[in-house]
């Protein structure tokens, strides 16, 4: 009988409880777009008059200071990208969660580029290009598709593969990039990466990356490695460990940029190729802007004057950066040729 008392009276707490929850309604209210540099104001409301003890308020899950039922949030401290915003409000028997969310814009226009040719050399139309990265005089660059992925060591004059190894039939290979001596390779679906040492291509590790959605290009800085996951978000990784971090979301003044692929560091900023569009996305690593986008259109009409290209799959794919000597390379999936190109300003 004792059990079934406390039985009784634990469930009559969970009603009473519910009950008095049920006569509060709350909204949260923001604006739902804004643009970085700005202050917006987020305010919880109660529409019933009730009152209200203690309100918490969080952004992106981490808790903020508040000044009675609303916050202050400056979206420089955020970046650009969707952002959620939360409240938790304790009243006399009980509290309730609410929730929103708002979406940061850049403050300005992208700047627009065109290009001209400096060079152009061989490319092998068979490398399905998912990586590219120029060290020390040679191209390093990663291949994708099951049973055809692989790493390799090119001259750049000739095109010739002077270095190669395959990949494990099971994984599709994608983005790469150099550090310390060692070569990272993510994979695509597998949520897995792979370590090789830079002289002798022979694989030392594996990793995994549980957070980000998928693994698609690979650059890195002095401290991370970066990472895009074919969705609009940049993660950044511990270089050692290749645990994921925290990520930023690439956006410009009207949109999110979404399928970012390959990556490349290039003076501060992350460079970055459109899936299956002929562009380059230019991106501020601190807030995720796209400062500027580069129209490669002209490159793909040059390749099919002597290839014919597959609309799906063989898309513009690769960038490479000789840093000592300021040069540009970019090429494509399976495409025959490999351009050394300057930026020029529209």
């Amino acid at each position: 009988m004792k059990n079934k008392a406390i039985l009784i009276s634990f469930f009559a707490f969970i009603f009473l409880a519910t009950s008095c929850s049920d006569d509060y309604s709350f909204s949260l209210e923001t604006p739902k777009k804004t643009t970085l540099n700005q202050t917006i104001k987020v305010s919880l409301k109660e529409k019933n008059d009730k009152e209200i003890k203690n309100i918490q308020f969080f952004v992106n899950g981490k808790e903020v200071s508040s000044e009675g039922n609303s916050v202050t949030i400056n979206t420089t401290d955020l970046g650009v990208g969707k952002h959620s915003v939360s409240a938790l409000t304790f009243f006399e028997g009980g509290s309730k969660k609410t929730n929103n969310s708002f979406e940061v814009f850049a403050d300005k226009p992208y700047q627009a580029y065109t290009y001209k040719i400096i060079n152009t050399f061989p490319h092998d139309t068979k490398a399905y290009t998912q990586g590219l990265e120029y060290y020390n005089g040679y191209l390093y660059e990663t291949t994708g598709r099951n049973g055809q992925s692989t790493l390799r060591k090119v001259e750049i004059e000739t095109g010739n593969v002077l270095q190669k190894v395959d990949l494990d039939k099971k994984y599709f290979g994608e983005g790469m990039t150099i550090v310390n001596g060692k070569i990272i390779w993510l994979t695509w679906q597998a949520k897995k990466g792979f370590v090789f040492d830079l002289e002798t291509f022979k694989q030392e590790k594996e990793f995994a990356y549980n957070k980000s959605k998928e693994g698609w290009g690979l650059t890195h800085n002095e401290t991370e490695l970066i990472k895009s996951d074919g969705s609009n978000k940049i993660w950044f990784l511990d270089k050692e460990t290749q645990q994921e971090k925290h990520f930023i979301q690439a956006y410009n003044h009207k949109q999110s940029i979404s399928q970012l692929n390959e990556l490349e560091l290039i003076d501060g900023k992350i460079y970055a190729n459109y899936w299956q569009k002929p562009l380059i996305a230019i991106i501020n690593p601190d807030n995720g802007v796209v400062e500027g986008i580069v129209d490669l259109r002209g490159l793909k009409a040059e390749m099919e004057k002597t290839q014919k290209l597959k609309e799906q799959d063989d898309v513009l794919n690769g960038i490479a950066y000789d840093a000592e000597n300021k040069r540009l390379f970019v090429t494509g999936k399976n495409w025959g040729k490999l351009f050394e190109i300057e930026l020029i300003k529209k």
